[in-house]
């Protein structure tokens, strides 16, 4: 019998703190608005208050850890979004990597760990963006002194003893 420690741990889950404020522009050349978000589209969608490249929630947008963990994004980062999905997943990785780390150190075993990356899109612009994530694991543990496994092994000892008899000799 071993311990089975499980749950969803919740490890990087990522709070985008975008806002959306109202745009005062200081007259540049007639009504264009400066870009607050250069290299992107200025092509406004049906439905939307800005382009991609006038975007202020896109632009003040901060991924923020809220796990007990030493990983990345412990405080608050501003993450592009065409970059959030690697680095998202570069993120979960980690916590990933550190749940193998603590079973090595105390001789369990990592059942399964599954990440889950959340999608959402901006209510400004409409441009779509991976959101945070979420890193769920399960890490078994042996425990010898449990006495429940000491009964359950010399059980299974005794049931298997003369099994394997050869009497063909």
């Amino acid at each position: 019998m071993s311990n089975i420690i499980t749950g969803n741990f919740n490890y990087g889950n990522y709070y985008g703190n975008g806002y959306a404020g109202s745009y005062s522009s200081n007259a540049v050349s007639g009504s264009q608005k400066p870009a607050v978000n250069p290299g992107e589209s200025t092509k406004v969608s049906p439905g939307r208050k800005s382009s991609p490249a006038e975007c202020e929630t896109c632009k003040n947008r901060k991924y923020q850890d809220g796990s007990d963990e030493m990983v990345s994004f412990k405080s608050a980062a501003h993450i592009s979004p065409e970059a959030s999905a690697s680095r998202v997943r570069a993120h979960e990785q980690e916590h990933v990597n550190n749940a193998f780390s603590k079973a090595a150190q105390k001789d369990g075993k990592v059942i399964s760990a599954n990440v889950s990356l959340k999608t959402a899109v901006c209510p400004e612009c409409g441009r779509s963006y991976v959101a945070g994530g979420t890193t769920s694991t399960q890490i078994k543990y042996p425990n010898e002194n449990n006495p429940y496994t000491k009964n359950k092994k010399s059980a299974d000892a005794a049931s298997l003893i003369g099994s394997n008899l050869d009497i063909a000799v």
